[in-house]
């Protein structure tokens, strides 16, 4: 659902706690819609290990405000807009968050210093309607600097939003009443109009900033269903009065949930600030810590796996052609080498065709012989060629085994191959549908280039900072560090990390290598079992909940010969039984 005023209300409470005073360190803008704003000296987390960034986005589905967790790829040029907000904002500090009576937007209040100390307010107003939502910096005496979305008066036919115009905020919707001012006795007189229709859509049509969801719960709440109609209310409205001013009062008082709902496949669904309950066992109900991680998990997370599920999956559809390919080339490897394994008939034939050369005349079709390769010396027909003599047909028979000899060589040491080649590009498979962001994809990109999976071009060919592995902090302090693709991997296992570092990896399946940089130490037993859950967590069996997850010593790790990126042999290991728990992960991480 998009936001309703009720909720902005929610979220603006909630961000007035913990940005009101601060300073604005960075600004960028990773997309058209989307600008992120940076705070000085602040933390998500008790311990201060994570900046406090808060999201903006205008986009016509998805407008919202809160803080999150996120990192985005920013473009290679910060965008004009941004730009213009860098020198207007940057160090500025934030005033207060208002919210206009019952309409989605908030007015970020500024004190701002020009170059030469003079201080002064601009406004940055968030406006969350639709496809018209924008992000508005105004000057203190109400002039628009500038906007991201740019509107003419044609576009609308009733406001313009353009740098040089008086700023005017969006206009009220025509006829519809706002909830909290609406007292009870004017709630039952609007009742006594017949109307014919549910009750969600006449609360929809008579109120503005109440979502249909909201709408419906109210509903449920007075009569036990989400589509009750109006006209078979028979308690004079009592029931729907009491819930209706219930959850007015509740807003008026600022008693706000985060309430998250997922479907019965642990999929988003809709949010609320308020429980609700009309879904019953239809849906999974999870209140969250903040509105700010609701929003968070419901917006960016999904929006994140969207796109970057877009963006990889012609890389997917390439490997996963390739990994199929392989297993049919292999198949068919593996009946050939049967078939070859039979070469040593073709020996016998041969013997016994000259153990009885006597008896065999020219233009014979076969030979019925006793077999003495078999235990009770049974008879045995062989096949002859008549146009052949007797030794010719011995020897077209020897030919042939030593061909099956040498194909069963061959197909041994390419189904050897092919299987080392098809536990890399399933691999590379893993690591795809485990990527984070665009920059992770592009750095397996050029790793298929590497190793000719995909044809360099020159776009490829620009250089990219090159990224740097995962880095985590256990609870007592160490470092861990996590490759993000096979050569990354490679890197860190085997140049990067020390002897005496220790080395952890998901038994037996794909997975991300994981070090422990010791310094000369010891770690604790803390530290290993929170190395071996990050393993089992950036591994094919993630979803698992348990993982066997082998460490020891980076001294007793080699890169096998031939082997593909990201493939090792090692010895001398203990192995842990791992949960791969994404939350402790999440709080482990430092931000990189």
């Amino acid at each position: 659902m998009p936001l309703d005023a009720l909720c902005v209300s929610a979220l603006r409470k909630e961000l007035v706690d913990q940005i009101k005073g601060k300073k604005i360190d960075k600004i960028q803008q990773p997309e058209r819609d989307v600008l992120i704003l940076s705070f000085r000296g602040t933390s998500l987390r008790p311990d201060g290990g994570q900046t406090l960034r808060l999201l903006i986005s205008v986009g016509a589905d998805d407008a919202r405000v809160h803080l999150t967790e996120f990192k985005f790829d920013n473009p290679k040029a910060p965008p004009m807009f941004c730009m213009l907000l860098r020198k207007h904002i940057t160090g500025a500090r934030v005033i207060d968050i208002e919210q206009p009576p019952s309409e989605r937007v908030l007015v970020m209040r500024l004190e701002t210093s020009s170059a030469m100390g003079v201080q002064s307010e601009k406004c940055l107003i968030i406006e969350m309607i639709g496809r018209l939502s924008n992000i508005i910096l105004k000057d203190n005496d109400g002039i628009i600097i500038d906007c991201s979305r740019r509107i003419g008066g044609e576009m609308t036919g009733k406001r313009s939003v353009l740098p040089g115009l008086l700023y005017r905020n969006p206009p009220p919707q025509e006829r519809k009443l706002d909830p909290l001012n609406v007292t009870v006795t004017e709630f039952k007189e609007l009742l006594k109009i017949s109307y014919d229709s549910t009750i969600e859509k006449w609360l929809i049509s008579r109120f503005t900033a109440i979502s249909p969801l909201i709408c419906r719960e109210i509903a449920w709440r007075a009569y036990g269903e989400t589509d009750h109609r109006i006209e078979a209310i028979i308690d004079d409205g009592e029931a729907l009065v009491r819930e209706f001013i219930a959850l007015v009062n509740a807003v008026k008082e600022g008693n706000f949930e985060p309430w998250l709902l997922l479907t019965e496949a642990d999929e988003p669904k809709d949010f609320s600030f308020t429980r609700i309950g009309q879904y019953e066992n239809a849906c999974k109900s999870i209140r969250e810590e903040s509105f700010s991680q609701l929003l968070d998990i419901f917006f960016t997370r999904s929006e994140l796996n969207r796109r970057i599920s877009q963006r990889s999956a012609a890389t997917l559809k390439l490997m996963t052609t390739a990994r199929d390919r392989l297993i049919r080339k292999l198949s068919t490897q593996r009946i050939e080498i049967n078939e070859a394994a039979k070469g040593d008939k073709y020996r016998e034939c041969g013997d016994m065709i000259t153990a009885n050369l006597h008896i065999i005349k020219r233009g014979q079709v076969s030979l019925i012989a006793e077999d003495f390769y078999s235990e009770k010396n049974e008879l045995r027909e062989i096949k002859l060629d008549p146009l052949l003599t007797p030794q010719q047909n011995a020897a077209k028979y020897y030919k042939n085994y030593t061909k099956s000899k040498n194909a069963g060589s061959k197909l041994t040491e390419q189904i050897k191959k092919g299987e080392m080649e098809l536990d890399y590009v399933t691999s590379v498979i893993d690591q795809i549908k485990m990527i984070e962001n665009e920059k992770d994809l592009n750095e397996i990109r050029n790793e298929l280039v590497l190793t000719g999976y995909i044809k360099s071009s020159k776009q490829q060919k620009t250089k990219e900072k090159e990224s740097t592995p995962f880095r985590f902090k256990s609870t007592s302090g160490m470092l861990i560090l996590v490759g993000r693709s096979n050569i990354q991997n490679d890197k860190l296992t085997l140049k990067t990390a020390a002897r005496s570092d220790i080395w952890f990896h998901a038994q037996k399946i794909h997975g991300a290598h994981v070090i422990v940089c010791c310094a000369g130490s010891s770690p604790d037993d803390q530290t290993i079992t929170e190395a071996a859950a990050i393993a089992g967590f950036y591994s094919a069996a993630r979803a698992d909940g348990k993982v066997p997850v082998d460490y020891t010593l980076v001294k007793n790790v080699k890169k096998p010969p031939g082997g593909r990126p990201g493939a090792v042999i090692y010895n001398d290991y203990k192995t842990i039984l791992a949960k791969p728990d994404e939350e402790l992960v999440k709080q482990l991480r430092e931000n990189n």
